[in-house]
Formats: structure tokens, sequence, C-alpha cells
């Protein structure tokens, strides 16, 4: 399958570090002084390591990539596991992958007032072109892949789909990528238990569903799924 990923002229690159810094997949690393692509599979294309490189050695280009190697990404998984966190490519202070623990609170009201309901998300980030395959928050958990529209659409989103669940959320339409690779490898990689799809009615929302249910024949495991569809009003129509 062709697709983009990223190539480094060995000559150019002066080993300064930066790319492999700002590559929040992990898919680059520094190998004897010099900036290497470890990981086909992890590279995503969308080149958030090319602003960083100051000698301009990387540049991107549409191959054949190779296939999904699950020994390979066990033994690159160990390898990550002696790096310091990433902080992302956008550069926004603090902003690292991470987990985030959740206790059973609900905020008490003002008077008069509806009772405040408290986050649902249990990692950072939520993009699914953002979360890293080899995140540790993966391991054994139930996970929740929902179109961007639906916190927005369906109010009680938090409560009644993404407690106790890892939340990835894209848009298939204006991302303009395919998720199937990315989340094959979440899926490859990590004891996932359940899936859930999360999307609104309209037709584009069905590139969501095509990307997991591609992804879930691509893993190889019997892993329980279900799609839930909402309403542009806000309403569950399916489930």
């Amino acid at each position: 399958m062709k697709r983009k990923i990223v190539k480094i002229d060995e000559e150019k690159c002066t080993g300064c570090g930066l790319c492999v810094d700002a590559c929040h997949e992990g898919a680059l690393q520094m190998v004897d002084g010099k900036a290497k692509l470890v990981s086909e599979s992890y590279c995503d294309g969308l080149g958030a390591c090319l602003p960083e490189c100051p000698a301009g050695a990387i540049t991107i280009e549409e191959r054949e990539a190779d296939a999904f190697d699950e020994e390979a990404v066990k033994k690159h998984m160990e390898a990550q596991k002696t790096r310091p966190p990433q902080t992302l490519a956008c550069g926004c202070p603090g902003a690292q992958a991470r987990a985030i623990e959740r206790k059973e609170e609900v905020l008490p009201a003002a008077p008069g007032q509806a009772v405040r309901q408290t986050s649902q998300l249990r990692q950072w980030p939520c993009q699914i072109k953002l979360v890293p395959v080899n995140a540790p928050y993966f391991d054994d958990a139930h996970l929740l892949v929902a179109a961007d529209c639906t916190a927005y659409a369906y109010a009680d989103i938090h409560n009644d789909y993404m407690r106790n669940k890892i939340t990835v959320i894209g848009c298939p339409k204006l991302d303009d990528i395919d998720y199937t690779e990315k989340l094959t490898g979440i899926l490859k990689s990590h004891d996932i238990k359940s899936v859930t799809v999360l999307r609104m009615e309209v037709p584009c929302c069905g590139g969501i569903v095509k990307a997991v249910k591609q992804a879930l024949i691509n893993s190889g495991k019997m892993i329980p799924w279900s799609i839930v569809t909402v309403t542009t009003g806000g309403k569950i129509a399916e489930e």
C-alpha cells in the first residue's frame, strides 16, 4: 500500500534530535548520532518533524510502506519504555502523552442549578492522529472511537459513553487521513477489551466505522465491538 512516509537525508542530518522530540508517534530515534526512521508502521506521514529540522534533512515521499510487523512493533514498544515522556508536536507547554486518573465523584451544584458533572476523559491526547500507538493507557482498555461532533450533539457523552473507557476522536471528512493503520496498530499492540464506535447519522461518519471494522479484521483478534449512532438533534438513533 502506498502512503506518505518521511525520508531522512543522513548527509544533511546534524544529529540535533529535534525531529525525534517532535515525532509524537515514536517513529524516529537517534542511532549512531543520526536521526533514523525506525518504524514505517508508526510514521503517520503528517510531517510534524519537518519544521523542527534546521538542516532541511527531512522530506516526505509517497512509497510502498512495509507491512505491519507485529514482532517489530513489540520490540519497538520495549525500546520506547526507556524514552522520556514526549512533548507533542504542537509545542503546547506540558502537553505530554499521559493517563488521567478519575475518581467517581459528582460536584455539588449551587441552589437551583443542575448537578455539575465531571470529565471522564482518561488520557491525553485524544485525537486519533495524535495518540501514540504504544501508549500504556491502551493496555486492557475498553476503547471508544468517537466522531468529533458526537461530543457536541450528545449532552451526556461523558457519563454514558466515555466513563471507564479510553477515548479517541476524529473526523474522517476533515482530517483527510485513513485511520485504519493507526487503529490496527493500537489493536495489535494492546489487549483491547472492547471497541465502541460513536458516530453521527450523517453519511461521512461512515468513514470512521469503516476504519474501525478494517482495523479489527487486520488485528486478527476477536474483540467485541458495537456501533452507536447519534442524530443531529442529539438523540441516540441506533445502538
